[in-house]
C-alpha cells in the first residue's frame, strides 16, 4: 500500500460522505430497494487506486465514528454503540476531481468493475459485521431520500 494520501490526489482514498438520519431510503424505477430507519447514509465513492485494505478501514471508521449523543448530548456514541441502520449508497461523483475549472473530472475514479466489486464487498462485509444494513445498487439511476438528523455530515476517508 502507499503512503497516505490525500483527499482530491490522484490516487485518492475510499470515499464515504456520511449524514446522521432519522429515516432514509433509496429507490430504482420508484421501488424501494433500501431502507433504515434512524442511523447513517454513507455515500461511497470508490478511486483508481483504492484497495479492499482502504475499504475494511473505511468500514470501521462508518461503524466506530462518533457522531450520535450520549446522555449530556455530546457526540460520544457511534452507530455500533446505538445499533442504528446503516445505508451504503455507491456515488461515483465522490471520485471526481474538481480542483481546476468549472466542470468534474474523473480520471480519479475506479474503473466501474473494480468500483462495483470494491462496492459489493464493503457491503457484504458490513452486513457480517452490523445487523442493520442496506444499500443502493451500483450502476443504476437512483433516487435517495433522507432526513439529516441535525443536520449531522462528515466526510471520511481510509
Amino acid at each position: 500500500m502507499r503512503g497516505r494520501l490525500q483527499r482530491g490526489s490522484p490516487n485518492g482514498p475510499v470515499i464515504a460522505l456520511i449524514q446522521r438520519v432519522s429515516h432514509a431510503r433509496v429507490s430504482v424505477d420508484s421501488a424501494v430497494i433500501g431502507e433504515i430507519s434512524a442511523g447513517l447514509l454513507a455515500f461511497i465513492g470508490v478511486c483508481r487506486d483504492d484497495d479492499a485494505v482502504r475499504a475494511g478501514r473505511l468500514l470501521e471508521r462508518l461503524l466506530g465514528y462518533r457522531v450520535f449523543a450520549d446522555e449530556e448530548g455530546r457526540m460520544n456514541r457511534s452507530l455500533r454503540d446505538c445499533g442504528g441502520g446503516l445505508l451504503l449508497v455507491p456515488q461515483f461523483t465522490l471520485a471526481a476531481d474538481t480542483r481546476k475549472g468549472t466542470r468534474p473530472g474523473f480520471s480519479t475514479a475506479a474503473l466501474p468493475a473494480q468500483a462495483e466489486q470494491l462496492f459489493v464487498q464493503l457491503v457484504a462485509e458490513a452486513e457480517s459485521a452490523h445487523g442493520q444494513v442496506a444499500s443502493g445498487r451500483f450502476g443504476a439511476d437512483m433516487a435517495v431520500e433522507l432526513v439529516n438528523d441535525g443536520p449531522v455530515t462528515f466526510w471520511l476517508e481510509s
